[in-house]
């Protein structure tokens, strides 16, 4: 009588017809089930380890578990395991490590009916991917639009509470939402305690991962093989309230503009904390943060947060969804509210500074020990503590008086733009004045636009940093105007001849 496992003959026994017509049934009998026990009656046919493994996803089924890791090595480097068996299905590969006594005919007939049958379930499965996307894509449109309750109920009523959200763009987008797809293998009925939604809105790959408040990383992680195999850009914003949806998806879209070849998915949070703000002293920085920015009410606020991390006013519109008339609109409200000139770079870079500051309440705890930092350093006054207090003499064009002037921060400014040639220097600063736009800046420096070019890879390369991120051009200008010891002018450029210049 045969027992669960067996193949039907013996282990070094003639295989013939019959063997493969019941091997075929079993298959069939499983594969009406799911693609999970497809592998795994392939493993027990050929009386060892199947896996399906996906270059993205990696490991798709295992039968066993365990063999999920030599599943995945085996299809990358199938020369290192001679003993196992690789055939393409459905856009991964199917690998059988059948036991030694099992004939080899028995396993080829095993793997290529299974690689059959998959491609038969990722047909299927092809045919009633539109009608899916489009209802995921409906889905994420409804989270937009504030109806969270709705989409909640449409995944099964689960308890989800928050959303992480990424915006991928690039010239591959549509490959990779289809190999994304495959990968995260999403779907509507709650598993575990996330449910993912992908889809396409106006040109640019949406994936919103729903869960409980708890993110496992593993759509990150899918997420950066796709970028990387598929040369997109990503950003991340989250874990969220489900109610911030909105929020999450503006703030994805102003992290996507820091991304680079060489870090092509950037966290929100990663852009949206200077590393100047740490070091500044708590107390004072908070209450100043907190006195500029009364007259502003919390969307304003985010607004201008989203417009100083893209870098400009149509970046800022393409991120909030709306237009770039209304983003000009509403700033130049802002800037009357804030009664200050937020075309001036310093004004720019002082109110990232306060967007970003901690509550009040948040620094009080720690306000003994920075107050003492703060007079060890003797940076303190009481005509400053008394401005501090006035929050009606708060404003943006100036920080707290000696709020700079710490040990800590100087020695971070000095660290990040110490070094620079006194060409590179004034030309970085003049730059950096004229937001980042190169020909006006080689206008005033008297240089050719290439030069400037030029000049500026220099820098970028000296410093070490990203200059087409908004957030670090803010923190270099900073960084320049605290270590300046002259006047690091235009007129002061090392000169030597018409247009071109000598090493100081």
């Amino acid at each position: 009588m045969m027992g669960t496992g067996t193949t039907g003959h013996g282990p070094n026994g003639p295989w013939d017809a019959r063997d493969g017509r019941d091997t075929t049934g079993r298959l069939l009998r499983a594969a009406t089930g799911s693609g999970a026990r497809l592998i795994a009656e392939a493993a027990t046919l050929v009386q060892g380890w199947a896996v399906l493994a996906d270059p993205i996803a990696g490991a798709v089924y295992s039968a066993p578990a365990a063999a999920a890791a030599d599943g995945v090595h085996a299809a990358a480097a199938p020369h290192d395991h001679p003993y196992s068996v690789q055939l393409p299905a459905a856009g991964a590969v199917l690998v059988l490590a059948p036991a030694p006594a099992t004939p080899a005919e028995h396993t080829g007939h095993v793997a290529a009916t299974t690689a059959a049958l998959l491609e038969v379930r990722g047909q299927r499965a092809a045919e009633l991917r539109g009608e899916q996307m489009r209802l995921h894509t409906t889905l994420l449109r409804l989270l937009l639009a504030g109806h969270a309750d709705a989409v909640v109920d449409a995944l099964g009523g689960g308890a989800y509470t928050h959303v992480t959200v990424y915006r991928l763009t690039g010239e591959d987008t549509p490959a990779a939402h289809q190999v994304l797809w495959r990968a995260v293998r999403p779907t509507l009925t709650p598993h575990a305690d996330a449910c993912t939604l992908l889809g396409r809105l106006d040109g640019e790959l949406v994936v919103a991962e729903v869960h409980r408040g708890s993110d496992d990383g593993r759509i990150l992680r899918l997420v950066s093989r796709v970028c990387e195999r598929h040369g997109l850009l990503a950003g991340m914003a989250g874990p969220l309230p489900l109610a911030e949806m909105s929020t999450a998806y503006c703030d994805a879209a102003a992290a996507r503009h820091s991304a680079t070849p060489a870090h092509r998915i950037v966290p929100a949070d990663a852009i949206g904390a200077p590393r100047l703000a740490p070091l500044l002293p708590a107390a004072p920085y908070a209450r100043w943060a907190a006195a500029v920015l009364r007259p502003l009410d919390p969307a304003q606020q985010h607004l201008l947060l989203v417009w100083l991390r893209t870098g400009s006013k149509p970046s800022a519109a393409e991120a909030l969804g709306l237009s770039a008339g209304t983003v000009r609109a509403r700033i130049r409200e802002a800037a009357r509210l804030l009664d200050a000139d937020l075309e001036d770079a310093t004004v720019r870079a002082h109110l990232l500074l306060a967007l970003r500051a901690p509550a009040p309440a948040d620094s009080d705890a720690a306000a003994d020990s920075d107050a003492a930092a703060y007079a060890t350093s003797g940076s303190g006054s009481g005509s400053d503590e008394a401005a501090l207090r006035n929050a009606g003499e708060a404003r943006l064009e100036a920080l707290p008086g000696g709020i700079l002037d710490t040990g800590a921060v100087r020695a971070w400014a000095g660290g990040l733009v110490d070094g620079l040639e006194p060409r590179l220097r004034i030309a970085l600063i003049c730059w950096l004045r004229h937001h980042a736009r190169t020909a006006p800046a080689a206008t005033e420096l008297h240089v050719h636009r290439t030069t400037l070019t030029t000049w500026l890879h220099q820098c970028a390369d000296h410093l070490a940093q990203n200059l087409a991120d908004a957030t670090v051009r803010a923190e270099i200008h900073l960084a320049l105007r605290i270590t300046r010891c002259g006047r690091d002018a235009p007129a002061d450029l090392p000169r030597r001849g018409g247009r071109t210049y000598r090493r100081a």
